[in-house]
Formats: C-alpha cells, structure tokens, sequence
C-alpha cells in the first residue's frame, strides 16, 4: 500500500532539557557467555564478534549517565551535574551500534559507548535488556550520525493523534492541557495530570510504528513509539497468554503492511500522565498511558523528571492488568488470527 511522506518538523531546543539521565550497564556486566570472545564484556566495535551470546549479569545494576543536551552540530556529547559516571563537562564518545536478536526473536539495539576521561566502556541499550537471557549479537555497525544520548526519551502518541475526551469529542493530543478531561476504559473521565513533548529523528529505536487506518477499527493512522502497547480484548477459547486482556507493544504487530515503520524526518513525540496507569481511547483504539515508575522517570529529560516527581511524590503506579503478548506468541498464532474481525474497511 502506497506510504504517505513523513511529516516534516524542526527538533526541539535541547537548551531547554538541563539534562538527561540514561540509564547504562558497566561493559563487564554484558558478557560473551558462548562464542569466540567467551568470557569478555561490550568492548570496542573491532573486537566484536557476530554469532557471539551475551547474556547480562543477574546481578547488574544500571547507573545513571546525566547528559548534556547537544545544542549544534559536530558538538560533544557531555556528562551533566548528578551523573554516576564522569565529572560535569567530560566528553562521551560513541562507539558502535550493536543489533542482538533475544530467544523469542525480539530484537535488541544498544549504543556502546566511552567515557573518554576514564576509557571504561559501558552499553546503553535503547530497548529493555533482561538478565538470564541469551542475545545472540547480529551486528556491529558504526553509530548513527545523528544519534544523540540526549535525546534518550521515548514517549507515547505522535503529533495529530486524535484522542477520546470525557465528553466523547476527539481532540489532538499536541492540544491537550493539564486538566482535561480524558475517557479512560476502566475508571471514566480523568484529568491530566501531566504532559510530556519530544522532538526525535524518526530512525532506529525511534522510528514510530504506524497502525494504518482501519486495521485495529481505528478511523485514521494511528502512530505510536514502538514500546508503546496497544490494548487488545480477546473474544472466543483461543486466547494468546490464556487471559481476556492483552497488552501488545506497538513493534509487535508490525508486518510490513498493514502495521510498519515510519523513518526519515523527524517525529513529535507526546506522552499522557494520569494518577492511575490508564488505558485511553487514541484513534479509537485503546492505548496505555505513561506508566510512571522509577524506571520510566530515569529515562525522561531530568527536567520533565524533576516535575513529575514535584507533582505525585513517591508515586509509583500499577501497570494495568493485562498479559504481555512477546513476539514469539504472535508468530506462534499469526498476527492475522489476533486481528481478524477488528478491521474496518
């Protein structure tokens, strides 16, 4: 089917974000457990090897990289007050973009990167990473020119996302205003409590998934980060994880058709923060809402962390009941079964 051009749009003032916190992993704590380099943590691109295992340590613990926006081209990414690594104004340096595949065929993308003061290495991964699990490295591949760590934030909806209000009406996500009042699945019309904005180039781990009109029921495009889950009721005996209730990461349903990615240009990111975690109404289909925990709060821009800490002290919300669809389950069942009967014409 013919793909409409990518939005064009200009990257926000990273002036603006003080600072960043991503979260990264010592090069020791990803290790080769089978393979030519066994027994070697994340090095260098050069000493890489594809087909070899990594597996992180159970016992890793993740410290806290704070960036400095890049402001211009061709300037140095630099560490920020607050970080775990490095002294304030110490160049980082990129390295290499790994691709790993996980058992279930999930694949996995992570920056190696230098703190230049100290030469230690670390890897940064731009999607979950588990401990107890095999990923098999399929790639070693020089890092995208444009990457920055301090655009390290992924959040939900893209610009024009037609979102459900309290009364039924459909209202632009980028309109939206603490206090609206949005229709929720389970508890009703709930205000906003905070909204979060991100400009990104739409490649690699940010390219947005695009859900084409019609495939879900939804009467427009509906385009989301990939890590975003869509919410799915099963009907009928067969039922992926045994339950009604499903929650499907975006990325998972895409077959290169009806459900693809959208990369080149640049895509405005904006995430909705309720005092619940919430399922909403996005192009009509139902979608989470930002889960705010510690996890998610080290990956925003420490200034939009800052404030969501003011607002809701100590809070650390539920994710919504749901069994997680992982890809293996729908490649088992075929994403057609899953979507089949919710497409409109």
């Amino acid at each position: 089917m013919p793909r409409p051009p990518a939005p064009r749009s200009q990257p926000c003032d990273a002036a603006a974000l003080p600072g960043l916190a991503a979260q990264v992993f010592p090069a020791g704590d990803l290790r080769v457990v089978a393979g030519a380099n066994q027994g070697d943590g994340v090095e260098a691109p050069d000493l890489c090897e594809p087909g070899d295992i990594y597996r992180l340590h159970r016992g890793a613990r993740p410290l806290r990289l704070m960036l400095r926006p890049v402001t211009g081209e061709g300037q140095a990414q630099t560490v920020a007050e607050g970080s775990e690594i490095g002294a304030p104004g110490e160049h980082v340096s990129l390295l290499a973009l790994l691709t790993m595949m996980a058992p279930d065929a999930d694949k996995l993308e992570l920056l190696v990167i230098r703190h230049d003061g100290s030469g230690r290495h670390f890897a940064l991964p731009l999607s979950p990473v588990a401990p107890r699990t095999d990923y098999t490295l399929l790639a070693v591949s020089p890092p995208p020119p444009d990457v920055r760590l301090s655009d390290m934030v992924c959040v939900s909806f893209a610009r024009g996302t037609m979102i459900a209000m309290a009364g039924g009406a459909q209202k632009p996500v980028e309109q939206l205003a603490v206090g609206d009042r949005v229709l929720t699945r389970d508890n009703g019309p709930q205000p906003v409590r905070w909204l979060g904005q991100a400009t990104l180039r739409a490649a690699g781990s940010f390219a947005p998934v695009v859900i084409s009109r019609g495939t879900l029921g939804n009467a427009g495009d509906l385009i989301v980060s990939q890590h975003h889950r869509i919410f799915l009721y099963q009907r009928g005996e067969s039922r992926v994880g045994g339950t009604a209730e499903l929650l499907v990461q975006a990325k998972h349903l895409v077959d290169g058709e009806a459900v693809w990615l959208r990369e080149g240009g640049f895509v405005d990111y904006f995430s909705l923060v309720f005092d619940r975690h919430e399922i909403i109404y996005a192009e009509g289909i139902p979608c989470e809402s930002l889960l705010v925990s510690e996890a998610t709060l080290n990956l925003l821009p420490q200034a939009f962390s800052a404030e969501v800490r003011a607002r809701f002290p100590g809070l650390s919300q539920r994710q919504h009941f749901g069994t997680e669809a992982s890809r293996t389950a729908l490649d088992a069942i075929g994403r057609g079964t899953l979507l089949r009967g919710r497409k409109r014409d």
